[in-house]
């Protein structure tokens, strides 16, 4: 498990998937930070590693990447996570589009092509 601050290859995401789930890697990002944690078997887990390293609850999502699919395919905004009606979100998703779309942002500037 691991928090990228910079660019990380797709190749690199390849492999992690490969080596896990086999089509996607689990992701957990910082809105606020602009960084995301990888390479774990739970949102949860690379949520607390977040948390632990000076994040704060409202500011992180859980979302799968599928590094095979095209780039505006690639984000599914699922993670139990997510579920919490004390920031507004009431289901695995993240239903607010501003949040979706802050999301989007970090994951083209973090993930090298």
């Amino acid at each position: 498990m691991k928090i990228i601050t910079g660019q990380i290859p797709l190749s690199e995401l390849k492999q992690m998937a490969e080596k896990g789930f086999g089509n996607l890697v689990k992701a957990v990002i910082d809105i606020e930070k602009g960084v995301m944690a990888l390479d774990a078997d739970l949102h949860a887990d690379q949520e607390a590693l977040l948390l632990e390293n000076g994040s704060t609850q409202e500011n992180l999502w859980g979302i799968n990447i599928y590094p095979d699919l095209p780039k505006e395919q690639r984000i599914e905004f699922d993670s139990m996570i997510n579920l919490r009606p004390s920031f507004g979100n009431h289901s695995r998703s993240v239903d607010n589009p501003e949040i979706q779309k802050k999301i989007i942002e970090i994951i083209s500037r973090l993930i090298k092509e």
